[in-house]
């Protein structure tokens, strides 16, 4: 796997040099997982973004493709992916805090000033471009990693099993209450999802004011979700600690097989239910507890995905692909906002305005040939430079200081 590694050109989200690696290397393949990860926050996304998000009442009057699609999003990648961003920002947490310490510079204000610019970026995301907005959800909770950064690996990863197993249950418990009780209102999107789509067939003032009134659903996000995010985070720091994505580690295929085949055996009946909840044929009075579901199944999927990903980059296709794949993860911020920039301007009213008129395998189509433009664009730029846009910035903010470019 060593051989796979590569010279540190720049970062995105996770700059520094990977742990187990000596001099200013970093590991390709942690590069290639966030890359990875891009298209299925994509896939996500777009399912809100095409719009209307009350899909489940519209199924009967869609095209089949559309349902099929719609219902494989959920299964293979609703909660999935923000996740294994999640546990990847905690790594690259570890990353920021061994750099400091390299540079003598104290750590708690560069990451601070991080935090801040991650939770500004957000804001401005989540008003402008796309009310599902995670960056603040990464900067209100990445305050709990700094709190916990001097801990033990050991104490990091208990603190982790808490409050993931706190937060399932805490989900799982409201959602078969109501899931049993079966309570009324299950027409009662109707009405939303029409205000919804007038307003974002509107223009820039009417998309904005949206955006806006959304704001309140990420606060909750941060509660219903923050367990699971935190969960995420100090499982990477913990990864980051032990070297888990070092080359020994990776080096060792029988446990990641072992964590792969555990992870699908635990995740495909979870994610499965939660589909059939979620877009059906299940009636929506299980639908939150199909999302509880969904949520607590997520990291087992997460996990198969990370570890199967990084048995076939060792293979010689999967190098290939993983060498593909590094560049759109070392620029991901860029990419992410990027993602939601196109797809504002595909869908809201002050661009083409096709929201709530495009089907879910449309959207998703026009999302793979995205996706692979970002990908092409994203090599040629990581050939030419160490940062992407807002990785510069990102950077600059934290160093308090302008970094190279070139």
């Amino acid at each position: 796997m060593t051989q796979q590694s590569q010279t540190v050109r720049g970062a995105g989200a996770g700059e520094g040099p990977a742990i187990g690696v000596t001099g200013k290397s970093r590991i390709l393949e942690v590069d290639a997982l966030r890359g990875f990860a891009l298209a299925g926050i994509l896939a996500v996304n777009l399912m809100t973004t095409a719009g209307p998000p009350g899909a489940r009442d519209l199924l009967a009057e869609v095209h089949a493709a559309d349902g099929a699609v719609q219902w494989l999003v959920v299964l293979l990648a609703q909660s999935k992916f923000y996740l294994l961003f999640s546990f990847l920002f905690g790594y690259a947490f570890t990353l920021q805090m061994d750099s400091a310490a390299r540079a003598g510079a104290r750590f708690v204000p560069r990451m601070s000033r991080r935090l801040a610019a991650l939770f500004v970026l957000g804001f401005a995301h989540a008003v402008l471009l796309y009310s599902g907005d995670i960056l603040m959800v990464y900067a209100l909770l990445g305050l709990v990693l700094l709190a916990a950064r001097n801990a033990g690996p050991a104490r990091a990863w208990r603190a982790a099993l808490w409050v993931f197993g706190a937060a399932g249950g805490f989900l799982l418990l409201i959602g078969l209450g109501l899931a049993l009780f079966d309570p009324a209102g299950a027409g009662a999107s109707a009405p939303a999802n029409a205000e919804l789509t007038a307003a974002y067939r509107g223009g820039f003032a009417e998309v904005v004011g949206a955006n806006i009134r959304a704001l309140p659903e990420i606060l909750a996000a941060v509660v219903l979700m923050g367990g699971f995010v935190v969960a995420a985070f100090l499982v990477g720091f913990v990864a980051g600690r032990r070297h888990w994505l070092g080359a020994a580690v990776l080096a060792d295929r029988a446990r990641l097989r072992r964590i792969l085949l555990t992870g699908l055996a635990v995740g495909i009946p979870g994610a499965a239910f939660s589909a059939a909840a979620i877009v059906g044929p299940l009636s929506e009075r299980w639908l939150l507890l199909g999302l509880a579901v969904g949520m607590a199944a997520a990291p087992a999927l997460s996990a198969a995905y990370a570890t199967g990903l990084l048995l076939w980059f060792a293979t010689p296709g999967g190098a290939a692909t993983a060498r593909v794949l590094a560049p759109a993860g070392r620029m991901a911020l860029t990419n992410y906002l990027t993602q939601s920039l196109v797809m504002a301007l595909v869908f809201s009213g002050y661009g083409l305005g096709l929201y709530g008129r495009t089907g879910a395998a449309a959207a998703v189509g026009g999302g793979i040939v995205l996706y692979a433009g970002q990908l092409a664009l994203s090599g040629w730029l990581m050939r030419r430079y160490r940062l992407g846009p807002v990785e510069w910035l990102l950077r600059t903010v934290t160093l308090w200081a302008r970094p190279g470019v070139g």
